[in-house]
């Protein structure tokens, strides 16, 4: 029999197999964290989930009977909803005539944003820790060249002739009114994060902006009791509140996203770690640029205080964009009363991949090889462990 230490080590090596993977620390405190977010029990059956594909209760519990971790498919049933409430666990329905399963991300996207409300100092301190040895790197960060997030323009800081250029996927209303199934709308974890490390946002004192988009995503969210159902023109009102607030607009990676966050450099940690490299560029998906018209400007510096990723400047008694670090939110234009900051696409468009799955595949692939991408759909395509 496994001890504890060694059932969550062999739980941290099964989650790092997944697309973002959780590495190990020097420190041990990849240990620390999961041993707060599951039992030894729960940590054992994490081990016979998958990080990659969703499945029914039934083919989990051949694994997990084999193990001798459960004697009924009602015992296994119990303790994978119990996981889904602490959002260990990933549960979705749609599509499917029964739930299916797989284990969630740590970070971004996944358990730790299941905490919302439900944190406390030991937690925050702890992932905190985490994050810092792990995830504040800049390869960890850009998710091996394909980031979770990407970056839309603030919807005023489009000129309006170009306004029915701009794609449906980087049109935050446009997200809202397409969005398939309910939307909810939850605290944000990083905020909230913050707020106990007493180091409140200085942007704004509001807190409910991460919105969740879909049947399944938001479903579990508010049965989680986490977040509550609104309708499309409250998630309006909270996106507006948002840009006014200076926030940064990130939804997934995706046409279709199921969450769009709404960050800051005060509190996000994606934003925060990104900030510190000399390229940000490079690790935002992103389809637009800011630019300053010289003859407008009044060298006021109300953009530096606007930009979040110290993108813009004063040169020569005139406001100037880094290009390596501008992500084209559009937060300095919407402040530039003299109109002379304005948002441009890049020539060559960035399309999203077409939903979630698409989008970790991607960065499984990127993780592992085209060879051994070819041979993990493969087993998928067969039905078989993976």
């Amino acid at each position: 029999m496994n001890t504890d230490t060694e059932i969550y080590r062999d739980l941290q090596q099964h989650l790092d197999k997944g697309p973002v993977g959780y590495p190990s620390t020097p420190s041990g405190i990849d240990i620390s964290l999961l041993e707060k977010l599951f039992t030894a029990e729960e940590a054992q059956l994490a081990i016979c989930l998958s990080t990659i594909k969703l499945e029914p209760a039934g083919r989990i519990y051949r694994r997990a009977k084999k193990s001798g971790l459960v004697t009924s498919l009602e015992q296994l049933q119990t303790i994978l909803d119990r996981m889904a409430y602490k959002g260990t666990v990933l549960v979705y329905l749609e599509g499917y005539q029964e739930k299916r399963y797989k284990n969630a991300g740590v970070t971004a996207g996944g358990i730790v944003d299941f905490q919302v409300n439900r944190l406390t100092k030991d937690l925050v301190d702890t992932f905190h820790q985490y994050h810092v040895e792990v995830f504040a790197r800049a390869e960890m960060t850009g998710s091996r060249g394909v980031p979770q997030l990407r970056t839309i323009p603030v919807e005023k800081s489009i000129p309006v002739p170009d306004k029915h250029l701009v794609s449906t996927y980087d049109d935050v209303r446009q997200l809202v009114e397409n969005a398939a199934g309910p939307i909810a709308v939850a605290n944000c974890v990083c905020r909230q994060t913050k707020d106990i490390q007493g180091q409140p946002c200085t942007h704004s004192d509001i807190r409910e902006t991460c919105l969740q988009i879909g049947t399944d995503h938001a479903r579990q969210y508010v049965e989680m009791g986490i977040a509550r159902y609104i309708t499309k023109e409250e998630a309006f009102n909270i996106l507006e509140k948002a840009q006014q607030a200076g926030f940064i607009l990130q939804p997934e990676n995706s046409l279709r996203p199921e969450a769009i966050c709404c960050c800051c450099g005060d509190c996000c940690g994606l934003l925060s770690a990104v900030v510190k490299s000399p390229r940000p560029t490079d690790l935002y998906a992103t389809n637009y640029y800011a630019e300053v018209d010289s003859a407008l400007c009044k060298g006021c510096g109300t953009c530096i205080k606007r930009c979040q990723l110290q993108a813009r400047t004063i040169f020569n008694g005139l406001a100037a964009v880094n290009l390596d670090r501008c992500i084209g939110c559009g937060n300095c234009v919407v402040t530039c009363e003299s109109h002379a900051s304005r948002l441009h696409k890049k020539e060559n468009a960035f399309i999203p991949p077409k939903d979630k799955d698409t989008t970790f595949m991607k960065i499984m692939s990127r993780k592992v090889g085209r060879w051994d991408m070819l041979k993990i759909r493969l087993k998928m395509l067969l039905g078989l462990d993976v």
